[in-house]
């Protein structure tokens, strides 16, 4: 059953890149497939960030620090994902979206919801 969130919890993922790419100028993601590959990368980015500097510095870590890695992992998936274009601008305006939406659909990531159940 954990599985099964981890895979709703990619495509919910996906689906807010998907109107982050929308709603912000300068974020683009060409479709649902890379969406869905962005939202992996961040994740495995934000999981890597957390396993070398902590939980404070991480992208789903709270205050301006976590805000800033948020954008710069944004930015850096880029790269890694085809489809998806992101200026700067654009990453930090994705990351202060992306964290609204996180107000009104708290939802973990997948990382921290296997620490949260191995504590």
């Amino acid at each position: 059953m954990q599985f099964l969130g981890h895979v709703v919890r990619f495509i919910v993922a996906a689906l807010v890149l998907m109107v982050v790419g929308w709603i912000v100028p300068q974020f683009s993601v060409g479709g649902f497939g890379s969406a869905l590959l962005l939202s992996l990368v961040i994740a495995l980015i934000g999981w890597a960030i957390e396993g070398i500097f902590g939980k404070k510095v991480t992208p789903f870590g709270r205050g301006i620090v976590g805000f800033l890695v948020s954008a710069l992992v944004i930015y850096i998936a880029q790269f890694v994902v085809g489809g998806v274009s992101v200026s700067v601008l654009g990453a930090i305006l994705a990351a202060l979206v992306i964290g609204i939406i996180d107000l009104f659909i708290p939802v973990s990531t997948p990382f921290e919801a296997g620490k949260r159940n191995n504590d």
